[in-house]
C-alpha cells in the first residue's frame, strides 16, 4: 500500500463542505497542497462553511477557488491553473428530504456537476478521481450489512439516484478514457464542524432551546453513524492507490466506509442528551418519504486493502461533537 503522497497536489470538490473541511485539513497538516472549490451555497448556514474556510486559510499550501460544479469553464480553469494531480469530488447538493422539495439543484450539481469533473479528469489528465458516493444508494434493501456487490437499483429518493448515476458515468469513464476511479459509500457521517442540516446536529440545536426534536418512524431506525475522522483516514488510505484493473480490464472500485455497528437511533439520542447534560422534548411521527429503516455497512473490503476499521464508538464521537459545538455556538 502507498502512504500518502504530500508531494501532490488535491484537489477538493465542496472544499468548504463537512468532509472537504476535514479531509483538507488532514492533508494539510501532513504537507500536502489542498486546492479547495466549492459555490457557498446557502443550503445551510453560510457562517459555518466560512469558519471551516478561515481555519483552513491559516495553511500556506491551501489554495480556495469559489465556483460551482454546474459550470463548466470554471472547473476546467481550476484543472488548468493547478493542475491537480489527485481529484477529490466531495461537492454535491446532499441531503434525501430537500431532494424532495427542490429536485433541481440535485440534478445541477450532482449529475450535470459530476460530468464536469469527469470531463475535466479526461482532458486534463488525473492520476486518480475519487467521489462520494452515499450509502442512499442502498434503498430498501433488506439484506444487512450492506455490501458493494449488492444489487443497488431501487434507489428510494432522488438525491440516492443521482449518487448511483454518479457510480455509472464514473465507470463509463474509467472504462472509456482510461484513468482510475474510486467511489466511496459514506454513511451517516457526524462530528464536530458538521452538517447543520443533518439530524443529530438539528437535536443538538433544539435540545439546548428546549424546543421539541422530530422523531421518525417512532424512532425505530437504525443508522451506522461513522465519526468523521474515521472517514477521513479511510479516504486518506485510499487516495493514492488507485484501483487494479478488474476483470474486466476497468481500474474502478466501490468501497463501504462505515461503522459496521449500526445503532439504534433512539440509543444515539440518549447518548447525545447525557452529553449535552439535557433531555429532549419528543415527538414522534411515522417514517418520512425517502428514509429508509436501517444502514449497515460491509466495509470488509477497506479491512482486506487497507487494514482499515472505522470504530470510534457513539459515546466518544458525540461527546467531541458536543464538545465543539458548546465552544463554537456559546453555549454554557
Amino acid at each position: 500500500m502507498n502512504p500518502l503522497d504530500t508531494q501532490k497536489t488535491y484537489l477538493i470538490t465542496g472544499g468548504a463542505g463537512f468532509i472537504g473541511f476535514h479531509l483538507s485539513k488532514r492533508l494539510l497538516e501532513a504537507g500536502a497542497s489542498v486546492v479547495g472549490f466549492d459555490n457557498m451555497n446557502d443550503y445551510y448556514e453560510v457562517s459555518l462553511k466560512e469558519a471551516r474556510l478561515k481555519e483552513l486559510e491559516n495553511y500556506e499550501k491551501y489554495t480556495f477557488v469559489k465556483g460551482d460544479l454546474a459550470d463548466k469553464e470554471a472547473v476546467d480553469g481550476v484543472f488548468e491553473r493547478y493542475k491537480p494531480q489527485i481529484t477529490v469530488n466531495l461537492g454535491a447538493q446532499a441531503g434525501v428530504r430537500y431532494s424532495i422539495d427542490n429536485p433541481e439543484s440535485y440534478v445541477q450539481s450532482n449529475l450535470v456537476g459530476f460530468f464536469n469533473i469527469l470531463e475535466a479528469c479526461r482532458h486534463y489528465g488525473t492520476e486518480h478521481l475519487v467521489f462520494a458516493s452515499s450509502s442512499s444508494v442502498y434503498g430498501g434493501n433488506d439484506k444487512v450489512p450492506f455490501s458493494t456487490e449488492d444489487k443497488v437499483d431501487g434507489p428510494v429518493s432522488l438525491y440516492a439516484a443521482t449518487k448511483k448515476s454518479n457510480e455509472l458515468m464514473a465507470h463509463a469513464y474509467s472504462k472509456l478514457y482510461d484513468y482510475p476511479v474510486t467511489g466511496l459509500r459514506f454513511f451517516t457521517v457526524y462530528g464536530p464542524m458538521g452538517r447543520p442540516d443533518m439530524a443529530y446536529f438539528k437535536f443538538a440545536k433544539k435540545i439546548v432551546k428546549g424546543e421539541p426534536i422530530q422523531i421518525y418512524n417512532n424512532g425505530d431506525m437504525l443508522r451506522d453513524f461513522t465519526y468523521i475522522d474515521d472517514i477521513v483516514t479511510g479516504v486518506c488510505d485510499i487516495l493514492c492507490n488507485p484501483p487494479a484493473r478488474n476483470e474486466k480490464g476497468v481500474a474502478y472500485k466501490i468501497y463501504n466506509i462505515g461503522n459496521n455497528k449500526p445503532v439504534k437511533l433512539m440509543d444515539f439520542i440518549n447518548t447525545l442528551e447525557k452529553c449535552l447534560g439535557m433531555e429532549a422534548v419528543k415527538e414522534y411521527y411515522p417514517m418520512q418519504p425517502g428514509d429508509v429503516y436501517q444502514t449497515y455497512a460491509d466495509v470488509s473490503d477497506l479491512i482486506n486493502d487497507f487494514g482499515f476499521k472505522p470504530d470510534t464508538s457513539i459515546e466518544d464521537g458525540l461527546s467531541r461533537f458536543v464538545e465543539w459545538f458548546k465552544t463554537y455556538y456559546q453555549i454554557q
